[in-house]
């Protein structure tokens, strides 16, 4: 954050219901700092229903950038000048930048889970075989860009089998629903349930979105659960011999893409993943 606000501090922010516990004030602020910008990033509670007035209020009140979370990123394509192509086919928009009058609706989640699997596995998805567990918004935005970057087949896991096919066809002819058995024989899996950021019971066993016994070397398993930083399927991948990470990669990748689109200079990825790092360390115990 600038030592000094000022008159002509640019500002930028996150709506969304609740939005207490949003990093983005955390990774963005870092960010900001380390790239020596009079930047200021703020929350904003914005109540459901109003998501396009929050949009237009951005408007009206000069703000550079906005990231936007549930129960908004549907809720604002009406009040949007133009959508870019993944938002439109995933109806859903987690970023907004403003040029001049011009408001653009973005979503960064699969730029930046791609570029969390570059950073953290070197790891090129085309002609891999692929596994995303779940269909909900992270699942999609990760589905349709493991498509797009050339994974020969992109299948869904889902107990919903609806939603696992809603999903599965954003991959278009390489995308499939599959069960839970297609994790053996998969180059990449994906979690993108809520499973490992639920805690159970006292001497309940922790819990997991795959059994275990399907995972192995040779496999990268990316979790998109963050928060505990090592959930019991990055433990359990890691115990199998597969090579896991946690989701702070994608976090934090997906807001540098935001970073750039608002202010045109390189995201100090190092300090925006640093800032993430010691707040999680300091929120974990």
């Amino acid at each position: 954050m600038p030592q000094r606000l000022t008159g002509a501090t640019r500002v930028a922010a996150v709506i969304g219901d609740p939005i207490s516990h949003s990093l983005s004030p955390v990774i963005h602020n870092a960010g900001f700092a380390a790239a020596g910008l009079d930047w200021v990033y703020v929350g904003l509670p914005v109540p459901p229903g109003r998501g396009a007035a929050a949009v237009e209020g951005m408007r009206a009140l000069g703000i550079e950038g906005l990231s936007v979370t549930m129960p908004h990123k549907a809720e604002v394509l009406p009040a949007l000048d133009e959508v870019s192509e993944d938002a439109r086919a995933l109806g859903a928009v987690n970023c907004v930048v403003r040029r001049g009058d011009v408001l653009r609706g973005e979503n960064t989640d699969g730029a930046g889970f791609l570029a969390g699997l570059r950073t953290d596995f070197d790891f090129d998805p085309t002609g891999r075989t692929c596994v995303v567990l779940g269909a909900g918004g992270a699942a999609r935005a990760v589905v349709l860009a493991l498509a797009r970057a050339g994974a020969a087949s992109v299948q869904v896991v889902n107990r919903t089998a609806s939603s696992a096919v809603a999903a599965a066809e954003l991959a278009g002819p390489v995308g499939s629903v599959a069960g839970a058995e297609a994790v053996a024989s998969a180059d990449l899996v994906v979690n993108a349930t809520s499973v490992g950021m639920r805690q159970g019971k006292s001497g309940d066993a922790p819990a997991l979105p795959c059994d275990a016994e399907l995972l192995g070397e040779g496999q990268v398993v990316a979790e998109l659960v963050y928060h505990p930083l090592r959930t019991a399927l990055v433990e359990a991948a890691t115990r199998r011999g597969a090579r896991a990470s946690n989701g702070v990669s994608m976090l934090v990748h997906q807001a540098a893409v935001a970073f750039e689109l608002w202010t045109g200079v390189p995201a100090p990825l190092e300090a925006m993943r640093a800032a993430v790092d010691a707040h999680l360390g300091d929120t974990s115990g």
